[in-house]
């Protein structure tokens, strides 16, 4: 897994690709991603399956802000990006979410 961040040039948008290997992907059909940026809709944000069995999906974020985010695999299996900048507690379960951060440094 892994995510993938280029910024606008006026800083104030933020380019995330997100990355599922075929190894994480664990052989799963269909995956989605879910978080603050879609009001954690498990079905609103769908990953396209790549030649090489990973599955990937960008979406374009408002930079200077951490974003909230899990995969589900099949619908069912909720997983945490591997590689997420960091994690935080989820409110409703005995788990973590992943977490993106689109705040970029403007040198």
């Amino acid at each position: 897994m892994a995510l993938n961040k280029t910024f606008s040039k006026d800083k104030k948008k933020c380019s995330v690709t997100f990355i599922v290997s075929a190894e994480a992907a664990k052989g799963a059909k269909k995956i989605n991603v879910a978080g603050d940026f879609n009001s954690w809709s498990s079905t609103d944000t769908p990953l396209q399956q790549e030649l090489d069995g990973s599955f990937t999906v960008t979406l374009d974020l408002e930079a200077g802000k951490e974003y909230q985010f899990r995969y589900i695999l099949d619908g069912i299996k909720w997983e945490n990006d591997w590689n997420a900048d960091k994690y935080i507690p989820a409110p409703f379960s005995n788990a973590d979410n992943s977490v993106v951060v689109c705040i970029c440094d403007k040198k």
